[in-house]
């Protein structure tokens, strides 16, 4: 059948309508309809009066009727014209057939949303609005005519509503009004309906919404039951200042188009406290309010009300059904056929439902409609991962424009370019929560005369930041309280506890430790507050707190007893110290005491490769230098302690300028706690670092100190590592001789203590002073030697450093296809070991193979891949040492200009980090380059200064250098005048 056809139903095809129902005549006082075909037309406004005038000597009952079959005839006529049938009609307006069918039928009342939607669809322009108008104003006037005088049995109306007395409206009645006006439904106004469960009705006593019963003892079995009136929407007023979200908008108003499932669309918008769930899903209804014809209901649940408990589902289906226009009478008292009724009704309706403040799953399901018509909002600051058929949006804070936007448009304020950054540090401050940004800006807006800058300024430095974001009866605080209060005692613990935590995130086995709880309890507590938005998840099991409620958690923290929380931290503390002491051995490159004890364990990671440690190391590094300092605060020996298990981490990961600030920390707490051996590692550490930065005075100073501290504890051990550290400072510095017996030294001390990772350390430190001064031969063999040694013991990292080292030889003396497989299978070794500015290293000694090879488009690759790596790790010296090697190729390729440009680079780095052998490989390239551009003043002076380091250095290079110098003094003689400028003072 299509959609125009008559079905045999059609009243248009009756001589008459029906008057039935609740509508029907009584004895005496039928009225016969026009037939369809001689309806009612639009009456002048004088004549509507007049009907009306004359209806007040009528029975009112029979103008009710007649004043409803007048509007019944006219709908049928009107769609008989148009060639529709019921159901083509329904379609069309969105409505139930059924509907239609018992408003032509005169069997239920007839809305105004429904005469206005009808009159849009028939194109009949106000015809059926204005005789809604007229049965409604019959209606009204029945009621007014109908009222009871006071009874000597029956109580007065004032006196209705105790319960269990004859003629009075049960609980049922008086919770269930028949037009569905609800304090959970709408807008917390309670606006009762007509209709009872027994002969009379509930009405509107002035605007305060007491429900008075009235009677009429002669006539109550002649009065009809009223028509029930049935709400359109209930949504509140649509959010002035809604700003951003846009790809949050973007999905929920997607869910709304036609076809787009089989199933109803259900949608849960969970997120913590102030993240601007219910006026994002109120701003979604009000643009989808067109799409959905049938019904806006907006519902709160009442999840986090203060001092209320969560809306029960059974009352709440109770007020939806009344909405709906369903007689009290007629709604069951169980909660299954309750929502058995709900779903029934809204088959075939396309209806928009808001559920706002969820407190469970099992508060929503029966709620939810069956019709795939319909789509279902719902909010809830817990996610609701039980609720079959969801797609849940979790809502994050804004993004920072977005933030900054709203910051502006609740202020009302035209910030300046000046005052950008002072709107972007208050969002920042607010942690870009919504609720937290509307209330400050809110302020803000009410003081005119107030600087965006000095009020950003004075909100930044207040000591209790929460108690600044309150408005009225709104505040953030308040609304943490909400969520806080809802928690078991346990949870509430925990959460304290994790406003103690001195690092940005926390996981299952720090947060065991910091509670004192098993593992697994931690997991499932943690997953709690995760669920119910109090902490959130960035990555798989690691969990962080937002800032605003991290202030909270600690506050809250504040009234516990002070040794609650010392112990709490102190666990913390010893996790962390006694799980980076296990990563540490896998990692650490300098030999150690063995008998380096950690605190008792209780739960920790499982770190049985050197990839596990490395792998935790990275993700706590955060976390394990907030510890640190936190303990440095307080004087406490993690600081220490933790700064001796980082070094390697930190030292081999580029991460200088933090592990800098950790070891003077450390040196610090050492010294004002009188613990000279913790002080001697510290320093150790600190001038390790400070060698790589390439402050090589400091550095070599403080490995001096390490070792003197050392001496005086008689630690062999110790010395014998402050001994290698200051060799490798005299190899930067350039004094070879004394490098060379350093490195002696400290391998004499290792071999006497039997220490193997040490000995094999000083002969590769031996090795390279070696190759730095010419003599191949040997720097060759002592490789060999030192990556035996470490592959006795397995020790990779040694491994790959001794294969550098020899392939970096084999280059020296030609051996270009050795050199190259040497250095990829350490880049290889590396690679796997996670040892990114090794790395570099390699890939610095591979281009250099392949520019030798002339393999040039390779080697710009290696060689710039090298250098980017060393500049993000901040090591200078490297990235000096590739900047020369570029120059070297550049010039071999490009020509001189390019490569000059290069070369001074790395002469600029060399220089600032006291380089004299990187300062002179870098001038003996100026000079090539002056040379080639036929400046040869400034070529021989250039050349004269690099000999100058070479000399003083004694290394290989001298004698090259000399000779060329020689040529370009000889072509100088030659041409005085070429390449311009004063002739180099000798």
């Amino acid at each position: 059948m299509d959609g125009t056809s008559r079905s045999s139903d059609d009243p248009g095809t009756m001589a008459r309508v029906r008057l039935d129902g609740h509508l029907r005549a009584q004895p005496g006082a039928g009225v016969d309809p026009p037939p369809p075909g001689d309806g009612p037309r639009v009456l002048p406004e004088s004549a509507v009066q007049d009907s009306a005038a004359q209806g007040k000597a009528q029975d009112p009952d029979g103008l009710v009727r007649q004043r409803a079959a007048a509007f019944a005839a006219e709908l049928i006529r009107l769609r008989a014209d148009r060639g529709l049938s019921q159901l083509a009609l329904a379609r069309r307006m969105g409505y139930d057939k059924s509907y239609v069918s018992h408003v032509e039928r005169c069997t239920q009342a007839p809305t105004q949303p429904f005469a206005r939607q009808a009159d849009q669809v028939l194109g009949s322009g106000e015809a059926l609005s204005r005789l809604w108008h007229t049965y409604h104003t019959a209606h009204a006037a029945k009621r007014r005519q109908c009222r009871p005088a006071p009874s000597p049995v029956l109580p007065a109306p004032e006196d209705a509503g105790r319960p269990d007395e004859p003629g009075q409206a049960t609980e049922h009645d008086r919770a269930d009004a028949p037009d569905g006006r609800t304090p959970v439904v709408g807008d917390d106004r309670q606006v009762s309906g007509e209709g009872s469960s027994v002969p009379g009705s509930i009405g509107l006593r002035g605007a305060t919404g007491v429900q008075v019963v009235e009677y009429n003892a002669q006539h109550l079995d002649q009065l009809p039951p009223p028509a029930p009136i049935t709400l359109h929407t209930t949504l509140p007023r649509d959010v002035a200042d809604f700003t951003g979200r846009t790809e949050e908008l973007s999905r929920l108003l997607h869910a709304a188009d036609e076809g787009q499932a089989q199933v109803i669309s259900i949608h849960t918008v969970d997120g913590m406290p102030g993240v601007g769930k219910t006026a994002l899903v109120i701003h979604t209804a009000h643009l989808l309010a067109g799409d959905y014809p049938d019904g806006h209901r907006f519902v709160r649940l009442g999840a986090h009300t203060p001092g209320a408990a969560p809306a029960d589902p059974a009352g709440v289906l109770t007020q939806l059904l009344l909405s709906l226009g369903i007689s009290p009478r007629n709604i069951p008292q169980s909660l299954e056929e309750k929502a058995g009724m709900w779903r029934d009704a809204l088959t075939g309706r396309r209806m928009l439902l808001i559920l706002d403040d969820a407190a469970s799953a099992a508060q929503v399901e029966p709620l939810l409609p069956a019709s795939k018509d319909c789509l279902v909002l719902i909010t809830s600051r817990r996610r609701l991962p039980d609720l079959d058929g969801a797609s849940p949006l979790p809502l994050n804070t804004l993004p920072p424009l977005q933030a900054s936007d709203l910051f502006i448009r609740v202020s009302r304020r035209a910030p300046t370019a000046s005052d950008r950054s002072a709107v972007t540090q208050a969002v920042e401050l607010c942690g870009h929560l919504p609720l937290a940004i509307t209330l400050l800006a809110g302020r803000l807006a009410h003081h005119r005369a107030w600087n965006i800058k000095e009020f950003t300024d004075e909100f930044a430095t207040a000591q209790d930041r929460l108690a600044e974001l309150e408005a009225g009866d709104r505040a953030l605080a308040a609304s943490f309280d909400l969520s806080y209060h809802h928690l078991t005692p346990d949870l509430q613990r925990l959460y304290r506890r994790l406003g103690l935590h001195p690092g940005p995130d926390t996981d299952p086995y720090a947060t065991a430790a910091l509670d004192d709880i098993p593992l697994a309890t931690a997991r499932r507590r943690l997953n709690e507050l995760y669920t119910a938005h109090l902490i959130d998840e960035p990555t798989p099991r690691r969990y962080r707190l937002h800032d605003l409620l991290r202030t909270y958690a600690h506050s809250l923290a504040q009234q516990d007893p002070s040794s609650d929380r010392d112990q709490a931290v102190t666990r913390l503390l010893d996790h962390y110290h006694r799980t980076a002491h296990t990563a540490d051995r896998y990692l650490s490159t300098v030999p150690r005491h063995d008998n380096a004890t950690a605190p008792p364990s209780t739960t920790a990671p499982v770190l049985a490769t050197r990839d596990q440690a490395l792998a935790w190391m990275r993700a706590e590094l955060t976390n394990l230098l907030a510890a640190a300092h936190h303990a440095a605060t307080d004087h406490l020996p993690h600081t220490a302690a933790l700064a001796r298990t980082m070094a390697a981490f930190l030292d081999q990961e580029g991460h200088w300028a933090e592990a800098i600030a950790l070891h003077q920390a450390a040196a610090r707490t050492a010294h004002t706690i009188s613990s000279p051996d913790v002080e001697a590692h510290a320093v150790l550490d600190l001038g390790w670092v400070r060698r790589r930065t390439g402050n090589s005075p400091e550095a070599g100073e403080l490995a001096q100190r390490a070792y003197d501290l050392y001496h005086t504890l008689d630690d062999h051990l110790g010395q014998a590592n402050a001994l290698r550290a200051l060799g490798l400072v005299r190899q930067m510095t350039g004094d070879y001789q004394d490098a060379r017996q350093l490195a002696q030294r400290a391998h004499d001390l290792y071999h006497t203590l039997d220490n193997r990772l040490g000995q094999a350390n000083a002969v590769l430190d031996l090795c390279r002073v070696q190759r730095r001064t010419g003599d191949y031969l040997e720097a060759g063999k002592l490789a060999q030697r030192a990556y035996d040694l470490y592959h006795t013991f397995g020790y990779r990292l040694g491994q790959a450093n001794a294969l550098l080292d020899l392939g970096w030889v084999r280059r020296l003396t030609g051996d270009y296809l050795e050199a190259g497989e040497l250095a990829q299978r350490a880049y290889d070794l590396y690679h796997t070991l996670g040892n990114r500015q090794n790395e570099a290293w390699a890939l610095l000694e591979l281009g250099q193979v392949n520019r030798d090879t002339r393999d040039y488009a390779t080697a710009a690759d290696l060689l710039e891949r090298s250098r980017a790596r060393f500049h993000e790790l901040g090591d200078r010296k490297g990235e000096a040492e590739a900047l020369t090697a570029a120059g070297d190729l550049q010039a071999a390729t490009i020509g001189p200009e390019l490569a000059l440009a290069t070369y001074q680079q790395a002469l600029t780095l060399a220089r600032q980090i006291h380089s004299p052998l990187d300062q002179a490989h870098a001038l003996e390239g100026i000079a090539s380059c002056h040379s080639a551009l036929h400046h040869h003043r400034e070529a021989v002076q250039s050349l004269r200064e690099a000999i100058v380091l070479y000399q003083r250095l004694g290394v290989a290079e001298t004698a090259r250098a000399t000779d060329h110098l020689k040529q370009l003094e000889a072509v100088l003689h030659e041409s005085p005048h070429r390449g311009g400028g004063k002739e180099p003072q000798r």
